[in-house]
């Protein structure tokens, strides 16, 4: 849709679908294998660090390696993969995808077990799981719109994803705490590879046949990776959200950086009472989701995005003014992150279903891998620049200048036109892609 059309709106859901996709098996049963795979991912984001930590003894080097490797891939393969995405069908690529990331989190307990693993080992796996993680999912996010043909259903499905997300978020550290103490790090490491066996049963599960790839011409990488982008950065509501996406996840991510240090060294907050606060605040993205679909139907959508990233940007100014008594202090942090966390958890559910909405099928996995390269890109950044910032200016005054800065990122968002959006926009027709 060019800027100045009419904007196509479409009914409410509830209008034409009463049940949603609660009558939805396929959906359903993607949404079930999914939920098994994210808390399954919780024990590894804990479990892999203390293998290294615990069973290898790795050096502070080495673990600033090991998260580096996990995420790297995010910024060096996701528009790769989001051509590979979209010349193929997608459910065979996460079946792959996930198979390779169950044999893979599989073989550490073994490994170690036989005493054929090394830290440089255990470095070249969180890779390799990094990777297939990518496509995984570059390849979700495309396929949702193959199970949900009624792009009304949009919002309701990224709702269902989003509060598994955030739930996986708020009670996963916790329970893989206790399965990490129970089972020893590497062992523990085998729920996730169960976890990624049920994701896989699940996707087997799909009776609903997905379209092969649109004809594209003559295909040229270059060009392919060239026309994502420029779909991206051409439109002119998907340029705006593109454009704000690194500097969200930069403040989220510089932030809780930052925040971790200054609350132990500056507050004196035992690792108990920050694993308190950010769990307690993480609610603050299960109650944005869950609470999405109904403030969509009843506010206008450009509205409950800015308000969404309004809470971003400036929820952690109370990180900088908390004090007084002890329990004061810590309620403030709590509300402050918990603002933060649930303008995110909003935020992500508005802005998934308007990329989806608004891109063509045969362009969606370059979409969504352009938007993960510069989220991802952003994050990395954040947690870069909030420990410069620290080590410059030291832990309150880096703090400072951080939210401070995220706080001023209110201005470009007021000058978007995404926050004049009365409703979802109609789709863009596959016709009105230009071909190659």
């Amino acid at each position: 849709m060019m800027a100045g059309e009419t904007e196509r709106v479409y009914p409410k859901q509830s209008d034409s679908s009463p049940k949603g996709l609660w009558s939805s098996r396929d959906f359903l049963t993607f949404w079930s294998g999914e939920a098994f795979s994210l808390f399954g991912a919780q024990i590894t984001s804990l479990a892999l660090p203390l293998t290294a930590v615990l069973v290898y003894d790795a050096t502070p080097r080495q673990m600033g390696l090991l998260s580096f490797l996990q995420l790297s891939p995010y910024l060096f393969l996701s528009l790769l993969f989001g051509v590979w995405v979209d010349r193929s069908r997608r459910k065979p690529l996460m079946l792959a995808a996930n198979a390779i990331r169950m044999v893979l989190i599989g073989s550490v307990p073994l490994l170690a077990a036989l005493h054929l693993l090394s830290v440089e080992g255990l470095l070249v796996i969180a890779c390799l799981v990094g990777t297939c993680s990518v496509l995984f999912d570059v390849s979700w996010m495309s396929f949702v719109p193959t199970l949900v043909k009624d792009r009304r259903l949009y919002v309701e499905a990224n709702q269902k994803l989003g509060v598994t997300q955030s739930t996986s978020d708020v009670a996963g550290p916790g329970v893989a705490g206790l399965v990490v103490g129970w089972l020893g790090p590497p062992t523990a490491l085998v729920l996730d590879a169960v976890s990624y066996l049920a994701s896989l049963t699940s996707l087997l599960m799909i009776r609903t046949k997905e379209p092969p790839p649109g004809p594209t011409g003559e295909r040229h990488l270059g060009r392919e990776l060239k026309e994502g982008v420029s779909w991206v950065l051409g439109h002119h509501l998907l340029r705006p959200l593109a454009l704000l996406a690194p500097f969200t996840n930069f403040s989220l991510t510089g932030v809780s950086t930052l925040f971790l240090l200054y609350g132990v060294r500056e507050k004196g907050l035992s690792p108990q009472l920050i694993g308190l606060i950010y769990s307690v605040s993480s609610v603050g993205a299960l109650l944005g989701a869950l609470g999405s679909a109904a403030i969509i139907r009843r506010f206008p959508t450009g509205l409950i995005y800015g308000v969404a990233l309004t809470g971003i940007y400036t929820g952690p100014l109370l990180l900088i003014v908390a004090g007084g008594p002890r329990p004061l202090m810590i309620a403030t942090f709590i509300l402050s992150l918990l603002i933060s966390y649930f303008g995110s958890g909003l935020s992500n559910i508005v802005q998934l279903t308007l990329r989806q909405t608004l891109t063509p099928r045969s362009l969606m996995g370059r979409m969504n891998a352009a938007f993960r390269t510069l989220l991802f890109g952003g994050g990395a950044l954040g947690g870069l620049c909030g420990g410069l910032l620290g080590g410059a200016l030291g832990l309150r005054g880096g703090l400072v200048v951080l939210v401070t800065g995220s706080a001023a990122m209110t201005v470009p968002l007021l000058l978007s036109p995404v926050i004049r959006l009365r409703a979802m926009p109609g789709p863009e027709a596959e016709s009105d892609v230009a071909e190659p």
